[in-house]
């Protein structure tokens, strides 16, 4: 990498056996090239601020503002400003993360500038907050469905079939299990592997029964149980813990989503009915 300043920040977060982790960047520069270099993964960019400029397969690809870009693995690209300053997020799948709901094996993008912009703005999000709380079964619910979105909209593969039979019985199979062991859930790639399903399609038979993803119903199942020991007294720095949150802003953050208060807020008020 050549001059200029700016900051990077990486993350890597978990996506269970047999993945190998997923790098997550997250980027800004004022002024900055980089050398001429390839990837082992592919690298997925989402523009956030200004524009970049990439030397891509003999061309030129300018990268604006809510644009996604997908670099294929061995490829060898430069970036640097379009003008001005310019920050991004990028994510480091290796192939197989972009197979699962698609048929063919590796899917080849013949355009790497892309224009979705529901799909960007869900990649971002995702970004942003697995970045800052990179929780392992969020992370695996959310990146995988998302990288295989790509694949599905935007290559050159077919979609494979979205129905998955018995998905009602699956999805009470995974809720159990994940209420079971809600301190410590087993990974979907574990619960795919003892259901004889691929991860996409234990999400999709989930989504379709849940109306959610596996991470959002154990986060509700989780709150539920801490409203219960906040009830008794409990403190929230403890309770977090006790019903599988990271953390105490881990819970905070879907208390505020479920409840729309803090777990603080939501102790007081059931306080002050008691006296």
């Amino acid at each position: 990498m050549n001059g200029g300043r700016g900051e990077t920040h990486w993350t890597r977060t978990a996506l269970g056996r047999p993945d190998r982790p997923l790098d997550l960047l997250t980027a800004r520069f004022d002024s900055h090239r980089y050398a001429p270099h390839t990837h082992e993964e592919f690298s997925i960019g989402i523009c956030v601020r200004g524009a970049s400029c990439i030397d891509y397969r003999g061309g030129a690809l300018t990268v604006g503002e809510g644009s996604i870009v997908v670099l294929a693995p061995g490829e060898v690209h430069t970036g640097e400003s379009a003008f001005g300053t310019y920050a991004y997020r990028a994510l480091y799948p290796v192939p197989t993360l972009l197979t699962d709901g698609i048929l063919g094996g590796t899917p080849h993008f013949r355009d790497p500038l892309l224009h979705d912009p529901e799909l960007a703005a869900a990649l971002r999000t995702a970004h942003t907050e697995l970045s800052t709380c990179p929780d392992p079964l969020e992370a695996e619910s959310r990146l995988p469905w998302l990288l295989t979105a790509l694949a599905r909209r935007h290559s050159t593969s077919r979609a494979s079939a979205d129905r998955v039979p018995g998905a009602d019985t699956i999805a009470l199979a995974v809720r159990d299990r994940l209420a079971d062991e809600l301190t410590a859930p087993p990974s979907l790639a574990d619960l795919a592997t003892d259901l004889g399903l691929s991860r996409y399609q234990l999400l999709r038979a989930f989504r379709t029964t849940m109306g959610m993803p596996p991470y959002a119903w154990l986060a509700q199942y989780r709150v539920s149980r801490a409203r219960a020991l906040l009830d008794a007294g409990g403190r929230p720095a403890d309770v977090a813990g006790q019903v599988g949150f990271a953390d105490q802003a881990h819970m905070t953050r879907w208390f505020r989503r479920v409840l729309g208060v803090t777990p603080a807020a939501y102790r007081n008020s059931v306080q002050d009915l008691r006296r």
